[in-house]
C-alpha cells in the first residue's frame, strides 16, 4: 500500500446496520456536507494575497505562448521553431508550482462561465482551457510535448515548468476522468512525471472531489473561493487512486451507442478461457474503458440512462445540480425500481437470472465463482468510499465482521474493488441515507461478468455515471471484464 494513500481525511461514523457497520472509521471522505464543501476551498478566515499567488502559479509568458502555439497548430515545435533555430537561452524561473486549469463551460449551470472568467483573471487566459475548445489529450501530446521538447534543447526553465507541473480541473467526474485518463496515456509513453490534479467540483455527484477532500460543491458566492481552491492546490499532498480497466466483448453484428469514456477496439476471435467458449460466438466485438469511481450493471444504471435521456431531449430542465437530483429522484420512481408492476416482466427480475460473477483474489490467478443474491437487481464494483453524491453504501464494517467474511479495509490504492448489491428502491434508499449497509458480495482484484439474455434483449451499465444500453444475446454470452490499471493516478489532496 502506498505511502501517499488518503489517510483518515474525515472520522465520521455511520449507524450499525445489519452487515457488520459501525465500528469502523473511513480512511478516504464519506459523504460532504456544506461545511466540508466550504473547507475544501480553504474559506477558513486565510486571507490570500491575489499577487503572491499569481506569483507562485503563474507561468512565464514565452513558455504559455509556445503551449498554446504548440496546440493550436497540432505540432509540439510550432511554439519554439525561432528560438531553437537562433540559439536562444531564456534566463526565467519556473515559479513554485506552475498550474494550468481545463474548465467544463458547461457544468455548473450559469456559474462555468463565470468562473472561466475568474479563473482566466488569476491565471492569464493562455493558462486556462475550455474543454469544448482545447481537449485533454491536445493538451498532453501538444502542449506537454512542446515544454518537454524546449527542456530537451536546454531551456531549464521548461524543464522545472514541466516537473512542478499542477492540473486543474473545473467539472464533474466525468470530466475529472477525462483528464486523468488522458494523463495516464504518459504513463505509457515513459513521459515522466505525471501532473497532479486538484477539482474544483461543478457537477451532480462530485465524488472524485469529495474523497479528495475538494467538497461535494463549489461556493460561487465567495469571489474568494477561487483563490483559496488555487492555493490548495499549490500546498496540498499528492495522494495516490487506484483505476481499472474495462472491456465488454458481445457478439459482433450487434450495435452499441457508447459514452464518451469507452471506444471500440478492433474486433477479434473467441479466445477466452474453457469455461466461457462454448457460449461466445466465432466473432466478437469489443470496446474498452476505465474508470476511477464505480462500475455498475442492473437498474441503477437503466435509472441513470433513463435520466441522461431525459435531461438530453428536454435540457432546460436541467438547470443545476439541486434540480438534477430532483428529476432523478422522479425519474426513479418510474421505472419499476420502488413500484414492481408485474413480476412476470424478465426486465423487473434480479440479475442471478441473466449474469454469471467470478473474481480473483489478490494475488491468485485462478477465478472464484461468487453467489450472487437473488434478491439483487443492481450490482455495483466500486472503487472509492463515495458513491451516488458521497453516500457510502459499503458501510464503516466491524473487524470481526470482516474477519469472518475474508474482507479487509477498504483504501482508494490497495487494488481491490469492493462489489455489492442492490436490492429494490426501498433497499437502495435505506443504503443511501446510511441506516444499513448494501448487500456485500466479494473484494476483488479482477472481475469478470458473464452475461446471457434469456428472455432479456438489453441491460444497462454504467461507468462513473455514463451509462449505456447493452443488447444482450439469447444464444451468446457477453463478458465484461475489469483489471486494475498497472499504474495510479496521481490527485493533490484539498483538505
Amino acid at each position: 500500500m502506498s505511502g501517499f494513500a488518503v489517510r483518515d481525511v474525515t472520522a465520521g461514523q455511520s449507524p450499525a446496520s445489519d452487515n457488520g457497520g459501525g465500528g469502523g472509521t473511513t480512511r478516504v471522505a464519506a459523504r460532504s456536507s456544506i461545511v466540508d464543501s466550504l473547507k475544501g476551498c480553504g474559506i477558513s478566515g486565510m486571507r490570500i494575497d491575489k499577487e503572491d499567488l499569481r506569483r507562485r502559479i503563474l507561468i512565464p509568458e514565452y513558455l504559455r505562448r509556445a503551449m498554446v502555439e504548440a496546440i493550436r497548430n497540432r505540432d509540439a515545435s510550432a511554439g519554439w521553431g525561432g528560438g531553437e533555430a537562433a540559439g536562444v537561452v531564456v534566463e526565467e524561473e519556473a515559479p513554485e508550482a506552475p498550474m494550468v486549469t481545463f474548465v467544463n463551460s458547461k457544468s455548473g449551470g450559469r456559474h462555468g462561465p463565470v468562473l472561466k472568467g475568474r479563473l482566466q483573471e488569476l491565471m492569464g487566459e493562455e493558462q486556462v482551457f475550455d474543454l469544448s475548445v482545447v481537449k485533454p489529450s491536445d493538451f498532453v501530446q501538444y502542449g506537454l510535448a512542446c515544454l518537454e521538447r524546449m527542456a530537451s534543447l536546454g531551456d531549464n526553465c521548461a524543464k522545472n515548468t514541466r516537473e512542478k507541473l499542477r492540473i486543474m480541473v473545473a467539472g464533474g467526474d466525468g470530466t475529472v476522468g477525462w483528464v486523468l485518463g488522458s494523463l495516464g496515456e504518459l504513463y505509457s509513453q515513459n513521459r515522466l512525471p505525471i501532473p497532479p490534479i486538484g477539482i474544483i467540483p461543478l457537477g451532480t455527484g462530485n465524488d472524485l472531489s469529495r474523497s479528495f477532500g475538494w467538497g461535494g460543491s463549489f461556493p460561487f458566492v465567495w469571489k474568494s473561493a477561487v483563490k483559496r481552491s488555487l492555493n490548495r492546490a499549490v500546498t496540498g499532498p499528492i495522494c495516490r487512486l487506484d483505476s481499472w480497466h474495462v472491456v465488454v466483448s458481445m457478439p459482433a453484428g450487434e450495435t452499441v451507442e457508447l459514452p464518451h469514456s469507452l471506444k471500440h477496439i478492433e474486433d477479434c476471435t473467441s479466445e477466452q478461457d474453457a469455461d466461457f467458449e462454448e457460449d461466445l460466438p466465432e466473432k466478437v466485438s469489443r470496446f474498452e474503458g476505465v474508470f476511477y469511481n464505480y462500475y455498475s450493471i442492473g437498474m441503477d444504471a437503466q435509472v441513470a440512462y433513463g435520466f441522461h435521456h431525459l435531461r438530453d431531449e428536454k435540457p432546460y430542465l436541467a438547470q443545476g445540480p439541486i434540480t438534477n437530483k430532483l428529476i432523478y429522484s422522479g425519474y426513479t420512481c418510474t421505472q419499476g425500481w420502488f413500484f414492481t408492476p408485474c413480476i412476470s416482466d424478465p426486465s423487473l427480475r434480479g440479475l442471478k437470472s441473466i449474469i454469471r460473477l467470478s473474481i480473483k483474489k489478490v494475488n491468485c490467478s485462478e477465478w472464484e465463482q461468487i453467489r450472487v443474491p437473488s434478491s439483487v437487481r443492481a450490482i455495483v464494483a466500486l472503487n472509492l468510499h463515495n458513491y451516488a453524491s458521497g453516500r457510502n453504501p459499503w458501510g464503516h464494517l466491524k473487524p470481526e465482521y470482516m474477519e469472518k467474511r475474508g474482507f479487509v479495509e477498504a483504501h482508494v490504492d490497495d487494488g481491490l474493488l469492493e462489489i455489492f448489491g442492490l436490492k429494490q428502491g426501498w433497499h437502495a434508499s435505506f443504503v443511501m441515507v446510511e441506516l444499513i449497509s448494501a448487500k456485500h458480495i466479494a473484494q476483488a482484484a479482477a472481475v469478470r461478468i458473464e452475461i446471457r439474455g434469456g428472455q432479456w434483449k438489453q441491460s444497462y451499465m454504467q461507468m462513473d455515471g455514463e451509462p449505456w444500453k447493452q443488447p444482450i444475446s439469447r444464444d451468446y454470452s457477453t463478458l465484461v471484464e475489469i483489471k486494475r490499471v498497472p499504474h495510479q493516478s496521481l490527485l493533490i489532496n484539498g483538505e
